[in-house]
């Protein structure tokens, strides 16, 4: 589950990072109530107004609108509410986005933490995140912050430090250190660092996170270290042990027929194909969407209706998918191994019913238990579904219904 900005920072700071303070705000007042607020908790007189959405990129990205960026400066306290304006409401498109973009509904106010001093600020990147290939934590790490971490990898893979953290034994202080050293930094930035990286791990592993990016992590004229930016992946597995954490979800940010298949206990994707998948089982469900392509056709979504698919589930998962206007055939494949087979053929009828008249045409492979009395159900039924029963014959009838549609 992804968090905003404004939230990670929260959490981080929980858990004794230094981050760059900021107050949330939804409109251009309380963007000016919040400006003032900051001034007077941390002094600062230029402002940093940063757009809310699940995407990076915001400093590169626009308002689609007003042709504001997704992070803009307020030198002035009485600049915030107009900059603030530019932004809030507006369509904002980033990389990450794709040319559609994501509505902004907040914006965090910022403090400037880019003040001058001793020495030159410095940007660095820092991200923790399980390497399932070793099967453990990862530390990643780079001198080169605030720029496009994947660009670095691709183009100076030297410049990225990488640090594997034994699950045995957690994070140990001569990795934090080492760390540290490879970073270049010495005196107190070196001891800021240390503490700030065993706080961020000890964030990571206490609340069931799956990701975390800072990016950048700034050492200030003044050799503190901070956190400028937070992106946060929280395990969805984990969070009933984190009831508070849960709360932090914005269903605003998410696909609303995402939201409304996990209100079914669907687990739901869309894509951009046109034919619709309903399976049980993940793995099912990637061997569909290959039999799709490899019958011409592209597949409209990832749609697993899991183990113990009945007439309820089937009806909501038809209800989804004929929400997406590119759907111009349905494949239906399940494996009768939990469920029987007659019982999801029965399932597809009563659904079909109860929708009514379904606009394209349904193809149902049924495999395992009772497959057959399940292949008679659906070809007595007198509705508008075929049988199959073999990979091959799904894929020949998915292939002629898209070239009949």
């Amino acid at each position: 589950m992804n968090i905003h900005e404004y939230q990670a920072k929260e959490l981080l700071k929980s858990y004794g990072v230094r981050i760059q303070e900021g107050i949330v705000a939804d409109s251009p007042e309380s963007a000016l109530e919040a400006a003032k607020r900051l001034n007077e908790q941390t002094g600062t007189s230029w402002y940093v107004i940063k757009a809310q959405i699940h995407a990076g990129g915001r400093g590169k990205g626009q308002i689609k609108e007003t042709g504001s960026r997704g992070v803009v400066l307020a030198k002035k306290q009485e600049d915030v509410p107009t900059k603030a304006a530019d932004i809030l409401g507006g369509t904002l498109v980033t990389i990450q986005t794709g040319a559609e973009g994501k509505k902004v509904n907040k914006v965090l106010i910022a403090e400037d933490v880019y003040y001058p001093g001793a020495s030159e600020p410095k940007e660095y990147y820092l991200s923790i995140l399980l390497d399932r290939g070793k099967g453990c934590n990862v530390i990643m790490a780079s001198t080169e912050g605030g720029m496009d971490i994947e660009e670095v990898a691709e183009k100076h893979p030297e410049k990225i430090i990488k640090e594997w953290i034994d699950p045995k034994f957690g994070l140990q202080g001569f990795q934090v250190r080492k760390i540290a050293f490879k970073l270049g930094l010495e005196g107190n930035a070196f001891k800021e660092m240390v503490k700030f990286i065993t706080s961020l791990y000890n964030a990571y592993v206490g609340s069931d996170s799956s990701q975390f990016e800072i990016n950048p992590v700034l050492k200030t004229s003044d050799d503190k270290i901070l956190a400028v930016d937070a992106k946060v992946n929280l395990d969805d597995n984990a969070l009933y042990r984190h009831k508070d954490l849960a709360d932090l979800r914005d269903v605003a940010e998410e696909d609303p027929l995402e939201v409304e298949a996990g209100k079914s206990g669907l687990n739901y994707v869309k894509l951009d194909g046109n034919v619709g998948c309903m399976v049980n089982g993940a793995g099912l469900a990637m061997a569909t969407m290959d039999m799709i392509k490899l019958s011409g056709g592209e597949p409209a979504n990832f749609l697993d209706v899991g183990g113990g698919a009945n007439a309820t589930t089937v009806e909501a998962g038809f209800r989804i998918i004929l929400q997406d206007p590119n759907v111009k055939a349905i494949l239906i494949n399940v494996f009768g191994g939990i469920v029987r087979c007659d019982r999801i053929a029965n399932g597809v009828v009563e659904a079909y019913r109860s929708i009514g008249n379904i606009p394209v045409p349904i193809i149902v492979r049924l495999q395992g238990t009772n497959a057959e009395e399940g292949a008679r159900i659906i070809d007595e039924s007198g509705l508008k579904v075929s049988s199959a029963i073999t990979l091959k014959e799904a894929a020949e009838k998915v292939k002629k219904a898209l070239a009949e549609s």
